[in-house]
C-alpha cells in the first residue's frame, strides 16, 4: 500500500499494540506503518487503523468502528448526508494529503469522509 488509504476502518482503542497484535495473529495483517496515536495495517488492500482516540470523546458521541471513505468534496458528501437522513459534524482536520471530517449515517454510525489533495502526482 503506497500512500494513505482511500478507503477502510478506524478502531479507536488505548491499547494500540495490544489490539493490533490481535489482528496481525488472527488474520494475518501487515503493519504498514506505525506512530505514537496509531498503528496501520494491511490485508489484501484493506487498511485497518487502530488509533487512539484523538481527544476525550463521550461514548455516545463516537463508535468504537469507524468506517472512512475517500470523497471528491466533503462539502457536498456533507449535504448528501443530510438529505438522505444522515448528520454532518462539526469541524475538519487536514494534513498535507487530505481533509477529514465526520459525518453519522440515518442509523447512527460514525464514517470519516477524506478530500484528497488535488494534486496529480500524489
Amino acid at each position: 500500500m503506497a500512500g494513505p488509504a482511500h478507503h477502510g476502518a478506524i478502531i479507536y482503542s488505548n491499547n494500540l499494540k495490544n489490539l493490533s497484535a490481535f489482528y496481525v495473529q488472527l488474520f494475518s495483517m501487515k503493519v504498514v506503518r506505525e506512530t505514537a496515536d496509531f498503528i496501520s495495517l494491511d490485508k489484501d488492500g484493506f487498511n485497518l487503523i487502530i488509533h487512539i482516540p484523538p481527544f476525550a470523546i463521550p461514548h455516545s458521541s463516537v463508535s468504537a468502528v469507524k468506517l472512512f471513505f475517500a470523497v471528491t468534496s466533503i462539502e457536498n458528501a456533507k449535504s448528501l448526508a443530510i438529505k438522505l437522513g444522515g448528520e454532518a459534524l462539526d469541524g475538519e482536520w487536514a494534513n498535507p494529503m487530505f481533509i477529514v471530517a465526520n459525518i453519522v449515517d440515518n442509523e447512527g454510525n460514525h464514517i470519516q469522509i477524506r478530500e484528497f489533495a488535488r494534486n496529480p502526482n500524489a
